[in-house]
């Protein structure tokens, strides 16, 4: 119903990594259509975008002509999602002592 048949994940990396830079990135990347959601992520990469497009050749036009058209987008890899489980309704976790 959504035109969405192909889900992926893509890690991101940024440069030069400041305050500005990762402000600017989420906010764009959060307005692209393709993307679900962005996560900022600590480590060697700086985001992870939830991404979701018609087909394989969509999300091949998306990683070469929004992402790496990107000035400060230094590096990505994509890892295509086969399934998805969740959990509809996590439960309350016991506090930490």
């Amino acid at each position: 119903m959504l035109n969405r048949g192909v889900q992926a994940m893509v890690a991101v990396q940024v440069r030069p990594l400041s305050r500005d830079v990762i402000d600017a990135f989420k906010a764009s990347a959060a307005k692209m259509p393709e993307v679900l959601s962005v996560f900022v992520l600590s480590g060697g990469d700086d985001f992870l975008l939830h991404v979701g497009v018609p087909d394989l050749d969509a999300l091949h036009a998306f990683l070469l002509d929004r992402l790496s058209k990107r000035r400060e987008v230094t590096g990505f890899r994509s890892s295509v999602i086969f399934q998805q489980v969740g959990n509809p309704a996590p439960s309350r976790l016991a506090p930490s002592s």
